[in-house]
């Protein structure tokens, strides 16, 4: 499919809530063609945090990609179960890292990069891929109420689990039957029957979890919008977008699991983060006073 490229300047509760994030769309440009890192300078390392009903290797076809440009990747396993742990693991990770990083989150997993780039400096970019971006306060329910119910709602099934303390929960899929049409349209039949058998669930507390700090508001904002998302309304995804002052917002035709079946344009937007911030430091050095 032929994907187009927007850019722009600057920067009913509980499970119903499987759809929210944001975008903008206004000028129309070029297509991407995916990893093109053209200046100079130490690349940055790339994070990729998946979503939920997935695990890392949903990144897979991006990873290659991003791999054989020269970039260092890393695609931890996001552990799904809220918005407290996830964010404060994954913010130990980022941590760990030397060096400037581009965070990437995919669905759920961009509610979750916002918070946990909260105050890590070496993070210079955040790129959304049919993601949630809640604002401080905000939830994954109250942001998805702001558009109506997508296909996605009503495909939910719902298994209560028993911790170790023996505190209890629930967790929610989506029903394998439905995990096709709902989720990743634009894929095989046989990949979404092992999609479904391998689906990783969210805990349904994280549908309900406010966001306590957002990067957003301080670090550029990268936005990819599937114009064909079941699972997160594209209207609420370029709401998003605009609210976040996206330097750059795509548009591609798409299901929600566009790092699957686009993993080129996915890329190529992430190469376009990390450009602009090679850039950024490139002008930097040649306007600093030379010593004699």
């Amino acid at each position: 499919m032929k994907a187009r490229h927007f850019m722009m300047s600057g920067r009913k509760t509980g499970v119903a809530a499987v759809a929210v994030l944001a975008g903008l769309a206004v000028v129309p440009a070029h297509a991407p063609h995916g990893p093109v890192g053209t200046i100079p300078g130490s690349k940055p390392t790339v994070v990729l945090v998946h979503g939920a009903f997935a695990d890392g290797s949903s990144w897979n076809g991006v990873v290659e990609r991003l791999q054989r440009d020269g970039y260092q990747v890393i695609a931890p396993a996001n552990p799904l179960r809220g918005m407290p742990q996830d964010s404060t693991y994954l913010n130990s990770l980022l941590k760990s890292v030397k060096g400037p990083i581009v965070l990437v989150g995919h669905s759920y997993g961009g509610e979750v990069i916002s918070q946990a780039a909260e105050g890590v400096d070496q993070v210079k970019a955040l790129v959304y891929v049919d993601a949630i971006m809640p604002d401080k306060g905000e939830s994954f329910s109250s942001l998805s109420a702001k558009f109506p119910p997508t296909k996605i709602t009503g495909s939910f099934r719902q298994v209560p689990f028993r911790n170790g303390d023996g505190s209890t929960g629930t967790d929610v899929y989506i029903r394998a039957d439905k995990i096709r049409s709902v989720f990743a349209q634009d894929l095989p039949e046989r990949q979404t029957r092992i999609m479904a058998a391998t689906q990783r669930p969210l805990a349904l507390s994280a549908f309900t979890d406010k966001v306590g700090a957002v990067a957003w508001r301080e670090k550029p904002v990268y936005v990819l919008v599937g114009k064909q998302d079941r699972a997160i309304d594209p209207r609420l995804e370029r709401f998003e977008a605009k609210r976040s002052h996206a330097r750059k917002t795509w548009e591609i035709d798409s299901s929600h699991v566009s790092l699957v079946s686009h993993p080129q344009a996915v890329a190529g937007l992430i190469v376009a983060a990390a450009d602009d911030y090679l850039r950024q430091q490139a002008n930097r050095s040649s306007t600093e006073p030379k010593i004699p």
